[in-house]
């Protein structure tokens, strides 16, 4: 078979290999999983939460370690990859302490003696998850698979195959039944026959539009549930009677949550022209504070991006943008030297039928589109492929709360703050940003059997 070869991003040197897994020992990893699920969806709440805590607690031991790992696979920042390992842990102890509760059988007035909703696991859940939140993105499918009963098996980008294997690590290391939770080591041209395989039950994907189109079309083909937490390309509108300062330093470091590089990072900015000016000052100003550093040093803010190929992709959206029309207000330049290192940019003067108008912009870029009035800004924000986070600045609450709640096409919408995912807050977006959620009692209820039993 192939080798999966790891390169630190940072330098270009090889990190590490790793065989991938040929065909026979998938089939095995995959049986082994579903006799394990078999009978973990017997044991207690009571014995799942005690192992959930663990996993957690282990998680914490391991934080440096697993920062490390992260800075040396995909290039981030030693404290950002603390700060994602914790994040993993709380998750973890969130189902942990209310997966019975929000599991519950739910009790309905009928004609029956008696006639209630049932929770059941469906069976093995397959995650095929992406390289840029390795732990986050994991341990939030994770945490309330397993704690629902059912079993998983991860698929993880092969850029951050260390990462995937210390996840499965963590859960043996928990005390969980020996194959409940595996990693697969494999290329994605061969992941179909996963999905195909009749003891997988159900499927969960976040990555590209692209790569979620082709799973759910796999997945469709052999009727299995689906979720699909796919691209975005967040706006944030900056209403006239904003806090200018203010909204431009929040939407700065959105902007550049994880390098850029993150489905809900803020991506479009949509500024009334009343304010746009004073806007641009003060967000460059913000975008000045982040440095291109070594990923391992606990003061670097920006590492490098995740691939060379990702850096290019990224800097022709820029030059194409430019050469359309846009203003470069900061970076915009390819750095010397190795590592897929790019600089935080600022475009503004972005209008429609601009490449940075239309694509996501996956990393350090911000654009900024001027706008005449509200009714603009909803429907500029509105005017996109993607449906996944929005934000909404201004002093008069009501005004902007109406607007995220009533008028904003996303899965979330937030008033005068950065959009972020949260354990208690339901995940997910609309439109080509998928469909599914993810966390709360809607994530848990996902990959669980609905049923309905009437008693006479």
């Amino acid at each position: 078979m192939s080798k999966v070869d790891i390169v630190n991003p940072a330098n270009e040197k090889l990190v590490a290999s790793y065989e991938e897994y040929d065909d026979a020992t998938i089939q095995v990893i995959v049986a082994s999983t579903a006799a394990a699920q078999r009978d973990w969806r017997k044991v207690p709440f009571e014995t799942r939460s005690l192992l959930m805590t663990k996993a957690a607690a282990l998680l914490r031991e391991r934080k440096d370690e697993l920062a490390r790992l992260m800075a040396l696979e995909m290039g981030k920042p030693v404290a950002q990859g603390r700060a994602e390992v914790e994040k993993s842990a709380g998750v973890c102890d969130y189902y942990s302490q209310n997966a019975h509760r929000l599991l519950a059988p739910e009790m309905v007035d009928t004609e029956a003696s008696s006639s209630y909703v049932t929770f059941n696991p469906l069976g093995v859940v397959l995650a095929i998850m992406p390289w840029n939140f390795p732990f986050w993105q994991v341990l939030r499918f994770a945490a309330p698979a397993l704690m629902a009963g059912n079993g998983g098996l991860l698929k993880h980008a092969s850029n951050v195959t260390g990462s995937a294997l210390a996840i499965e690590a963590v859960f043996s290391d928990a005390g969980f039944p020996q194959d409940l939770f595996r990693t697969i080591v494999v290329g994605n041209v061969r992941v179909k026959p996963v999905i195909e395989n009749p003891l997988v039950a159900a499927v969960t994907l976040t990555g590209s539009t692209p790569a979620g189109q082709k799973v759910a079309a796999v997945a469709g083909s052999v009727l299995k549930k689906c979720v699909l937490e796919l691209g975005g390309s967040d706006p944030y509108l900056v209403l006239a009677d904003a806090d200018v300062e203010e909204a431009a330093k929040i939407c700065a470091s959105s902007r550049m949550i994880n390098g850029g590089q993150s489905c809900i990072a803020a991506k479009r900015f949509i500024v009334d022209k009343k304010v746009v000016k004073e806007f641009e000052h003060y967000f460059v100003e913000a975008m000045k504070a982040y440095k291109m550093g070594d990923p391992l040093d606990d003061n670097t803010n920006l590492g490098p991006m995740a691939r060379l190929d990702l850096r290019d992709g990224l800097h022709e959206q820029v030059s194409s943008s430019v050469a359309q029309g846009a203003t470069l207000l900061l970076g915009g330049v390819v750095p010397d030297g190795p590592g897929a290192y790019y600089p935080a940019t600022v475009l503004s003067d972005v209008k429609k039928g601009m490449t940075v108008y239309h694509e996501e912009t996956f990393g350090p870029v911000a654009t900024i589109i001027p706008v005449e009035n509200d009714q603009e800004a909803v429907a500029v924000a509105n005017d996109s492929e993607f449906g996944l986070g929005s934000a909404v600045f201004s002093k008069d609450v009501a005004r902007a709360e109406h607007i995220a709640s009533q008028l904003l096409d996303a899965g979330s919408a937030f008033v005068n703050t950065f959009v972020r995912s949260d354990s208690r807050l339901p995940f997910g977006g609309i439109k080509m940003s998928g469909y599914g959620r993810e966390l709360a009692d809607y994530g848990i209820k996902e990959f669980v059997n609905i049923k309905t039993v009437y008693v006479k």
